[in-house]
């Protein structure tokens, strides 16, 4: 996501003006007594506020004009709904809401298609969490919530997880300068141990010329499916350098076999 745009959605955004602290409250006023002009401006000058919320999405890849205007979905909410009877800040209550619409809109368009039931559900068991959690102070528990809503357990722990945002098995998880260690390098195979790729072929010959430790590593790897985590530890080496040890050993008979 491009997030240094000088122009998103047709506005310049080195232009955008700020309202101070001081005028929020009375131009809140004005806009609830039905003054369009002064919520224009009220919108205007808080779409500094929306660009450092959609900051937080710089890893998603999405088009930043498109959560732009999500956000200000988002905003435009949080005006439409402030009360001004609460003593905080409007920046405190509109950014979860600008927030909240976003995270929306990347699970309404998740690539792995969720059912509309489950989507409910799920958002049911989120609002009743919030509830729970502002009226106990405290974290309910999943039978709280099942039971907040009317809904049996195990379709609240389903409905959840169905709105989990997928992760890339490539997605880097640590990096120590050199190579990355992946999400696929956690993995650990259970089922299929006894079919993994290096069993289907003859490699006798071409591992002849690997150290004892490149030999051990890929046996642990790929004959054992051990994580590398594992095989670090069961070793005395740290990941970073199983990883890196893993990748020498595989190129090296890619070049020979």
């Amino acid at each position: 996501m491009a997030m240094n745009k000088v122009e998103i959605c047709g506005v310049n955004t080195s232009e955008l003006p700020v309202i101070k602290s001081a005028n929020m409250r009375g131009m809140l006023e004005k806009i609830q007594s039905g003054d369009t002009e002064c919520r224009e401006k009220f919108i205007k000058g808080n779409l500094r506020l929306v660009l450092s919320v959609i900051q937080r999405f710089n890893s998603r890849n999405e088009p930043v004009d498109d959560l732009f205007q999500i956000g200000c979905v988002g905003l435009i909410k949080a005006i439409d709904n402030f009360d001004l009877s609460l003593n905080v800040k409007f920046s405190t209550y509109a950014v979860p809401m600008i927030i909240g619409e976003i995270r929306r809109y990347l699970r309404d368009n998740n690539s792995i298609r969720v059912s509309r039931s489950m989507k409910d559900t799920a958002y049911k068991a989120l609002q009743a969490r919030e509830k729970l959690t502002a009226l106990n102070a405290k974290e309910p528990t999943v039978s709280e919530i099942a039971g907040e809503i009317g809904v049996d357990k195990e379709d609240i722990v389903f409905a959840l997880e169905s709105i989990q945002e997928p992760v890339s098995l490539f997605e880097p998880v640590f990096n120590d300068g050199g190579d990355a260690i992946y999400v696929v390098d956690q993995i650990k195979d259970e089922k299929n141990i006894d079919e993994r790729w290096i069993e289907k072929i003859t490699l006798e010959e071409s591992i002849k010329n690997l150290s004892k430790r490149e030999r051990l590593i890929l046996e642990m790897r790929f004959y054992k499916g051990k994580t590398q985590m594992e095989v670090a530890e069961e070793i005395g080496i740290s990941q970073a350098q199983v990883s890196r040890l893993e990748k020498s050993a595989l190129s090296q008979i890619k070049k020979t076999y």
